[in-house]
């Protein structure tokens, strides 16, 4: 099993795979992970989803013995196609999981367009436009995106908060472009306002963040924070260091188990922040309290609650092994019957249940939450609602979304 250090071990272990299995026919799954750069613990945590989906089915599939081979990129669509390809030519993979930064999914959603025989799964990427404009055949999305995720939190923030402006500070790439057009695209509609000119987008890995701190406006009524890992960080501590005391509003990176399980001053500054995504930490559902169970034994050094990272590659997961097992692990006609089973497949989540579109985009569930301390003293994400089978129209028809145009710093204009 060829993986990347302590993982490597940790899986090994957790399969049990010893000298019993070996007699069985292998089948490899290529796993696409961010374990470089700002979103390296992003990454580690979305491999321990595809390891407690895997440990779930004691290491086989269909009879077969599975091995894990992860590959791992930075963040940049150049090591997301690097990897996909040295995966497929040089480590013979027919299935590969992945990957987790958005452009990283479009790039692969483009790429997997010269390889039909091989399969493609999301990771966790959530940019809009991977699967809603130019989709590709092979290519299938089992976790909502971030227009998705954002469903129900600008009702929330607008009649239950009293939010009528927002400033936003987000990454530069196409998923906060995406986080933000789901957020503010309902938020404007709903009377509220987000000038252009109160945008501010910075490079992923930025470290300083004290000029677009500076240059936050004070008329606001909250600030709307798409920023993940290290730099969700950064900025949190940062804002919160220079006596910053707007409210906040969180993409559903911005206040994951990735940034609230981080040590220092974060949570001085996030408790109390609405946000939504496809996961509540206090979600009471009992396949979801299993999953958190089992993601604490698997991963004893874990988060306290697994993050969406973690959460995303397992449902993807799951449904590969699912379609595997229902194809008795067949992949002799270029996977052919598994991408038939997986476009019409039913899957049961920790979060509910999972259903596809015709371009193989998930339908799900999604949670409206606010930063709490939990029972144990970490923080969660607590829920305040749920919005049922989200599309990635947000029910309206595909054409007519289509007139939105391409998310991007500027879309929704909010006028």
């Amino acid at each position: 099993m060829r993986m990347n250090g302590p993982i490597m071990a940790a899986t090994a272990l957790a399969l049990g795979l010893g000298s019993g299995a070996a007699m069985a026919d292998t089948i490899r799954i290529g796993v696409l992970a961010t374990l470089e750069g700002p979103f390296t613990v992003l990454g580690e945590d979305g491999v321990r989803g595809v390891e407690l989906a895997v440990a779930g089915a004691d290491g086989m599939v269909a009879g077969n013995k599975i091995e894990l081979i992860v590959q791992s990129t930075d963040t940049t669509p150049d090591s997301a196609i690097r990897g996909a390809r040295k995966l497929i030519e040089q480590d013979g993979v027919r299935v590969i999981v992945g990957p987790l930064s958005g452009s990283e999914g479009i790039a692969i959603r483009d790429f997997s367009k010269d390889y039909p025989e091989v399969t493609f799964l999301n990771g966790v990427s959530g940019a809009q436009d991977t699967t809603l404009r130019e989709p590709s055949e092979n290519f299938f999305r089992f976790n909502t995106e971030g227009a998705q995720w954002m469903a129900g939190l600008a009702s929330y923030i607008y009649n239950e908060k009293g939010y009528g402006s927002l400033a936003v500070v987000a990454e530069d790439y196409s998923f906060p472009y995406t986080q933000v057009f789901g957020m503010l695209e309902p938020f404007c509609r709903l009377g509220g306002e987000a000038d252009v000119e109160n945008r501010f987008w910075v490079p992923i890995g930025n470290k300083d963040y004290s000029s677009v701190i500076a240059a936050l406006p004070d008329e606001v009524d909250a600030i709307y924070v798409a920023l993940g890992g290290a730099d969700a960080v950064n900025f949190l501590t940062q804002y919160q260091q220079a006596g910053g005391d707007l409210p906040l509003v969180g993409g559903s990176i911005t206040v994951d188990q990735t940034v609230l399980g981080s040590e220092g001053r974060v949570r001085d500054a996030v408790i109390g922040t609405p946000s939504a995504g496809p996961i509540s930490d206090s979600y009471d559902g009992e396949a979801w309290i299993e999953f958190v169970d089992n993601y604490r034994k698997l991963n004893p050094d874990g988060f306290p609650s697994p993050s969406l990272f973690a959460h995303g590659y397992y449902v993807n997961t799951l449904a590969l092994l699912t379609g595997l097992e229902a194809v008795g692990g067949d992949l002799g006609d270029g996977g052919a019957k598994l991408r038939e089973t997986l476009a019409s497949m039913e899957l049961e989540t920790p979060t509910g249940t999972v259903t596809l579109d015709e371009r193989r985009q998930a339908i799900a569930d999604i949670f409206v939450t606010e930063v709490a301390v939990g029972p144990d003293g970490n923080l969660i994400n607590q829920t305040v609602s749920v919005t049922r089978a989200v599309t990635q129209t947000l029910g309206q028809d595909y054409e007519t979304f289509l007139e939105y145009g391409v998310v991007s710093r500027e879309n929704p204009p909010c006028d």
